[in-house]
C-alpha cells in the first residue's frame, strides 16, 4: 500500500487537534484495520508527535473507547434528527428508531465492530458501551412511552428493542440480512414490544 502523504504540522486548539486525530483513526482502521491502529501509528499519519497523541487519548483502548464514543455521538445525533422528523405515531417512531439505528452501524461498516472487538472486555468500552445503552434505553422511553397500551413499557422491553436493533444491524452489516428487511423487521418488533401483542 502506498504511504499516505503526510500533513504539515501545525498547532491546532486542542478541540480542533482531538477531531483531526479522531478523523484520521476512523481512516487508519478503514485502511488497515483496527489491530493496526496505535498512538504510535496515528501521530505519524497525522503528521504529529507521539506525546500529542498520547496526551489526547493516553492508552490505545483509550483511544479505542474515542472513536466507539465519537460513534456514538454521531448515531445520537442522526436519531435525534429522524424523531424530529417522525410524525407522533407509534409506527412513524418505530421506523425512524429503526432505519437509525441500522443506517449508523452501516455508516461505520466494519470499523465500528473491529473497535468493538478490539476493545471487548476492556473497562474503558464497557463504561462507554454501557452508558450508550442506558442513554439509547432512556430515549426509547421517552420516545415511545406514551404509546404504550397499559400506560407504560417495561424497561426490560427497551433492553430488548436494544439487542434486536444490535443483533440485526451485525446481520446487515455482515451481508445476512438485507438492510430493508431488518429495517421493517425491527420496524414490526418495537411496535408490538410498545403494544405488548
Amino acid at each position: 500500500m502506498p504511504a499516505r502523504p503526510v500533513p504539515p504540522r501545525r498547532r491546532l486548539p486542542r478541540e480542533q487537534r482531538a477531531r483531526q486525530l479522531l478523523d484520521v483513526a476512523w481512516a487508519l482502521v478503514g485502511e488497515e484495520g483496527t489491530d493496526a491502529l496505535s498512538l504510535g501509528r496515528l501521530a505519524e499519519a497525522a503528521g504529529v508527535t507521539k506525546p500529542v497523541a498520547y496526551d489526547h487519548f493516553v492508552t490505545r483502548n483509550g483511544l479505542l473507547a474515542a472513536l466507539y464514543q465519537d460513534y456514538d455521538q454521531r448515531q445520537t445525533a442522526v436519531f435525534e434528527e429522524r424523531i424530529g422528523k417522525a410524525r407522533a405515531q407509534l409506527r412513524e417512531r418505530a421506523r425512524a428508531i429503526a432505519g437509525g439505528y441500522i443506517a449508523c452501524v452501516l455508516s461505520q461498516g466494519r470499523e465500528i465492530q473491529g473497535i468493538l472487538a478490539a476493545l471487548a472486555g476492556s473497562p474503558e468500552l464497557m463504561e462507554v458501551k454501557r452508558r450508550y445503552q442506558q442513554d439509547f434505553v432512556a430515549r426509547c422511553a421517552e420516545w415511545l412511552g406514551g404509546f404504550a397500551a397499559g400506560g407504560d413499557v417495561p424497561e426490560a422491553g427497551y433492553w430488548a428493542i436494544l439487542g434486536a436493533a444490535e443483533s440485526l444491524s451485525e446481520a446487515v452489516a455482515a451481508g445476512s440480512v438485507e438492510q430493508a428487511v431488518a429495517e421493517v423487521e425491527l420496524e414490526r418488533l418495537i411496535v408490538s414490544t410498545v403494544k405488548r401483542i
